[in-house]
């Protein structure tokens, strides 16, 4: 109750991405997630417009993806 409360008296710009309160109003944290699949990549998202964008190999074209935000 007191993290809340501290959180909630804290400007929005100074609490981490994770501490921000979600739609629900309760605060996020992370979870583990378990996930099988052929391969993986790990890159840095890059600004495009007005959203972000990722480049993936060419031979994943038309194969199904799981995009999951670490930090």
């Amino acid at each position: 109750m007191d993290r809340e409360r501290s959180l909630a008296e804290m400007p929005e710009e100074k609490k981490s991405k994770n501490e921000k309160k979600g739609a629900s109003g309760k605060i996020r944290g992370k979870v583990k997630i378990e996930v099988y699949g052929e391969e993986m990549v790990e890159k840095v998202v890059k600004l495009s417009g007005n959203s972000g964008r990722v480049y993936l190999p060419p031979d994943w074209v038309g194969c199904r993806v799981k995009i999951i935000r670490i930090d």
